[in-house]
């Protein structure tokens, strides 16, 4: 894999739909599109219940769930960048995109 191609793989952890814009067919995108759509779809679970729950929600849930998604995000980015299509703890065996 070329430097270009590792760099769209990371870009999934942050834009997820990007890898799938540039090759629809790239196995190696679709994973990686795949695994940041989960980390999105986490991310905006958090967001929702932590906004609905007074308190607790507010300065438990926001903050830890913010922390949790930042680091499945760094895992992912240097898992792509390392190439390896390894996928992330917890959210990383559902399969979205097909």
């Amino acid at each position: 894999m070329n430097e270009t191609n590792k760099w769209i793989c990371a870009v999934a952890y942050i834009i997820f739909f990007i890898p799938i814009l540039v090759d629809g067919k790239n196995e190696e995108y679709k994973f990686h599109t795949n695994q940041g759509f989960n980390l999105f779809l986490l991310f905006l679970a958090i967001s929702i219940i932590g906004s609905f729950v007074p308190v607790i929600g507010w300065f438990i849930i926001l903050p830890l769930g913010g922390i949790i998604s930042f680091v499945l995000c760094i895992i992912g980015i240097i898992n792509a960048i390392n190439e390896k299509c390894k996928e992330l703890p917890v959210i990383g065996k559902f399969k979205l995109i097909k």
